[in-house]
């Protein structure tokens, strides 16, 4: 079974580059089952029913989001009834939405999809590895590969994810920086592992935003609202090549691709 996990999408350009990349990919490595993070795909922030419902229909099977997930208000009228969106499960409780789901893809498969956050840098919400092990507890029995995307800034609390689920996940796979890292690896207990999976978005900018706008920021320190880049597209994330015996990752390949 192979599993395209898809780095994070930002506005207009990565919505353009799944449209346009998505469907040869899937071709040329016989995908079978597609998670991407969308937490930056409606205008770079947020997410919206359309943006969603689009994304839905170019071949994702699953979005997770990240600390933008409540930037666009619009998300509080469908996230409670889209199961194919999950938001960061060490959110408090009772907040809107789903941490996990289980779904069914390839050959029957039970694949359960678990989105958590850092607290390195980011808001201080519950506990990341605390809520992911209550869900592994819930989920293992039921699912024959279980995916995480850990949304978290510091690359010291990805790894460490990493190690404290490696043998008891298929993958830790790092999102928010958009910036692809070159350590996608197989750790010691058998689960995947990438720091951050990069961006789906506008190649010339900085992390899919108006290079001029974010340089100027840094340079002034004057407040300024940032703007979605335009120009090429690039598509990044990796593929799981998975054993269909045992259900073990045999790959993990990093993927990037542009679009005109």
């Amino acid at each position: 079974m192979n599993i395209l996990v898809i780095a994070d999408i930002v506005g207009r350009p990565g919505r353009r580059a799944i449209r346009g990349l998505l469907p040869g990919i899937q071709k040329e490595h016989d995908v079978d089952f597609v998670i991407a993070n969308a937490e930056n795909a409606a205008g770079g922030r947020g997410l919206t029913r359309k943006v969603m419902d689009d994304l839905l229909t170019s071949g994702i099977d699953v979005l997770t989001m990240g600390n933008h997930v409540w930037d666009n208000k619009e998300i509080y009228n469908f996230i409670d009834d889209e199961f194919r969106l999950v938001r960061p499960v060490n959110f408090p409780p009772y907040c809107p939405g789903q941490g996990h789901h289980i779904y069914t893809g390839g050959a029957n498969k039970k694949i359960a999809v678990i989105n958590a956050m850092g607290r390195v840098f980011l808001p201080p919400l519950d506990c990341p590895f605390r809520g992911v092990e209550e869900v592994i507890g819930e989920v293992k029995e039921q699912s024959d590969i279980i995916i995480v995307d850990f949304h978290a800034e510091a690359t010291s609390e990805k790894v460490a994810m990493g190690y404290y689920l490696d043998g008891r996940v298929t993958a830790v796979l790092g999102t928010h920086t958009h910036i692809q890292t070159a350590d996608e690896r197989i750790l010691p207990g058998g689960t995947a592992y990438i720091t951050d999976l990069g961006m789906t978005g506008p190649l010339e900018s900085i992390l899919g935003m108006d290079k001029d706008m974010v340089i100027n920021k840094i340079i002034y320190q004057r407040p300024v609202r940032l703007e979605v880049a335009s120009g090429t597209a690039i598509l990044q994330g990796v593929i799981l090549k998975i054993d269909d015996e045992n259900n073990q990752v045999q790959n993990i390949n990093r993927i990037s691709c542009s679009l005109p």
